[in-house]
């Protein structure tokens, strides 16, 4: 995208109208800097001249900021919000300061709502949301691994299948969904409500069937989500963490230590699955593919929570794979066998480089063995 720069607001308009031509997940604007993009993973930098100052970037937001949100801004020295690009894309944006300067971050979420098949994700992730009718469901993994078009891909398969009134509460909106079978309020923490806790406060009121919680972050919204899962909703929200065993200790760094024992109870009754994932660089370039880890709230795994037992959850991951459980090194595996990824990226992305290549030599004993019978 090489050109002399545009007036603040049309440079703005064109790098996201290239975020979603090259079909790039990030742009980045710095103060001092080109402007970069992420595809598939990789930062690049665009051959534009550097952002001069903060009044540029000012001037390049000025149309997307809605104007009350401002004040939000030089108060916190931060600010999230959404915006709709001219691609039919939208646009999380997050606005910060540093030292001094006005520095901006955007995700694109791509107006096509993706399905499970779409996403690469295994078939245990629609089973279970076909099958849960109440209860919890987490999506958990680290910032920019997908948590948010899973979870997407969830509510859309209500919407189609069932007749729901969903009720989303997220700091910004990304996708916007259209009622089919179902009717669904989005709101935008912010523009339709002050924050989590407060719009959880009420949400039960709203006769709501399924809730969608964005992010679970504070001591609050984690109370407010398993209470309205333990009183018969359907409650799905994201949770910052790498996989299902550091989960439960995720959750209770909300919580005192006194109140734990509370806790693991109330998740041992509306806990119904944990669903975690990371993007693994596949060996098509600029393509990522999830590998996974799925926990199933059996009752093996309630009993577990309940007398403090999460270092068990590994080892009953592998157990259960019949039940759909997953782990890791198994998704790894996976995609190793089916030639998605290559064995070196596999190790880097591996919790234990040991046991993935125990793994793979398994692998390759049962392809020596099956390649040796078909010779004979």
């Amino acid at each position: 995208m090489p050109g002399a720069q545009l007036p603040p607001d049309e440079e703005m308009r064109k790098l996201l109208a290239f975020l979603s031509e090259h079909e790039a997940s990030d742009l980045h604007i710095k103060v001092g800097y080109e402007p970069y993009i992420r595809v598939g993973g990789h930062l690049r930098k665009l051959q534009l001249p550097p952002i001069p100052d903060t009044a540029f970037v000012h001037g390049m937001l000025l149309p997307l900021v809605p104007t009350n949100r401002w004040s939000d801004f030089e108060k916190n020295g931060t600010l999230d919000f959404s915006a709709a690009g001219e691609s039919g894309d939208r646009y999380r944006i997050n606005l910060f300061r540093s030292k001094g300067e006005m520095h901006v971050a955007v995700r694109r979420v791509q107006a096509k709502i993706l399905d499970f098949n779409q996403l690469n994700l295994p078939e245990i992730y629609r089973k279970v949301i076909s099958e849960t009718r109440e209860g919890l469901i987490l999506v958990c993994g680290v910032t920019g691994c997908g948590k948010s078009s899973t979870l997407a891909a969830m509510l859309e398969y209500i919407n189609q299948h069932r007749s729901m009134h969903i009720i989303t509460i997220e700091d910004p909106i990304e996708f916007a969904f259209h009622g089919k079978k179902s009717i669904i309020s989005q709101r935008e923490v912010g523009l339709d409500v002050e924050d989590f806790p407060k719009a959880l406060r009420v949400v039960v009121r709203q006769d709501p069937d399924c809730i969608l919680i964005g992010e679970m972050r504070d001591r609050e919204t984690m109370m407010a989500a398993i209470q309205a899962a333990e009183t018969g909703h359907l409650v799905m929200g994201s949770l910052h963490c790498a996989d299902a065993q550091l989960s439960f200790a995720r959750i209770l760094e909300f919580f005192e230590r006194e109140e734990h024992s509370f806790i693991r109870s109330s998740l041992a009754s509306s806990l119904r699955a944990i669903m975690c994932q990371r993007l693994v660089p596949a060996i098509e370039e600029g393509k990522r593919y999830p590998a996974t880890e799925v926990l199933l709230a059996n009752s093996i795994v309630k009993d577990k929570i309940i007398h403090e037992e999460d270092e068990d959850l590994p080892a009953i991951l592998h157990q259960c794979r019949e039940e759909g459980m997953r782990e890791y090194m198994h998704s790894l595996c996976e995609l190793v066998e089916e030639d998605k990824i290559l064995r070196a990226t596999a190790m880097d992305y591996a919790p234990s480089r040991e046991a993935l290549a125990s793994a793979l030599k398994g692998i390759d004993s049962t392809a020596s063995s099956v390649i040796s019978r078909m010779r004979d």
